[in-house]
């Protein structure tokens, strides 16, 4: 099965391993539009909301020759009447060459791997990982600072449910970073992360303030959103929604090499006035999701 030709978690790949996707992802940037997947289907199976992360596969796909198939909406798809995932995939591998998924459980990806005689690529699996994601915020970073060795890296808001918190945490463990974990009490890291940074030696701070302080001698600020989805009690959720709001005050003592990331989409973390911020990095990066995404694609077909 595909489980070993997949892109399931980011922990999959070494240091060796995501500086030469980096490195492919640069020669997209300077050329992304190659023909190079002619003949090539890839599927889009969406069972969850999503703009970026599925439009910049489709357009990878397509900026490759690819064709694109696939779902946006499972309201639209059979499993209204009942098909198990299982059953989704094992079709639709019979239709496509690569399967990119996205999808509400934990470990729904991991399972499709396992089942798909294709490649299966995580586009985000409940609040557990969210490779690709995870690749192109080391290429904003890479691009940005130069290196990705010896980083201070400041992550706020949802560090709880936010995958791609945890994917990039794996991810950067292999640079000997610096992290500075800023969030409520209710949203702090999962006891598991601190543990692997404790075992890798990575050094770490812990604090529920948003402050000048605080992110002052970051090389990163990481900002994710609150997500309403993922609360159970939305008067757990209206407590805590608004209590980061990342202003150009705040930012006024940070170093000028500080670059501000964010997945998207924002709800109010970051004000509009950053937009305008030459610190503001996060519409960057969503394009460099393009071509981080094209190099994985062509990686995991072996073109």
């Amino acid at each position: 099965m595909a489980s070993e030709k997949s892109l399931v978690s980011i922990s999959q790949y070494g240091k060796d391993k995501i500086l030469s996707i980096l490195d492919r992802a640069a020669q997209f940037e300077q050329n992304p539009n190659q023909k190079i997947l002619d003949g090539k289907v890839v599927a889009t199976l969406f069972f969850e909301p999503s703009t970026r992360t599925r439009l910049s596969f489709e357009t990878a796909a397509n900026r490759l020759g690819a064709r694109v198939i696939g779902f946006s909406d499972a309201s639209t798809s059979s499993t209204t009447k009942g098909e198990t995932l299982k059953d989704t995939i094992t079709i639709v591998a019979n239709y496509a060459d690569v399967i990119v998924m996205r999808h509400f459980i934990e470990g729904a990806a991991r399972y499709a791997s396992e089942i798909s005689k294709v490649p299966i690529i995580n586009a985000g699996d409940g609040a557990n990982q969210h490779p690709t994601q995870t690749l192109l915020d080391l290429y904003s970073i890479r691009k940005t600072q130069g290196k990705l060795d010896n980083l201070k890296v400041a992550m706020v808001g949802d560090l709880k449910y936010g995958r791609t918190v945890h994917s990039l945490i794996n991810a950067l463990s292999h640079f000997n970073p610096t992290f500075k974990f800023i969030s409520p009490k209710v949203l702090e890291l999962p006891n598991a992360y601190k543990l692997f940074c404790d075992e890798k030696g990575i050094k770490y701070e812990e604090t529920s303030e948003l402050n000048e302080d605080a992110i002052a001698d970051a090389d990163i600020l990481y900002m994710t959103r609150v997500q309403k989805e993922r609360f159970t009690d939305l008067f757990e959720y209206e407590k805590v929604k608004n209590i980061y709001v990342l202003t150009n005050k705040l930012l006024e003592g940070t170093k000028d090499n500080l670059r501000i990331l964010h997945p998207l989409p924002r709800v109010g973390e970051i004000a509009d006035e950053v937009d305008q911020n030459p610190k503001a990095y996060y519409f960057q990066q969503a394009q460099n999701g393009l071509y981080a995404r094209q190099a994985v694609i062509c990686d995991l077909l072996g073109v």
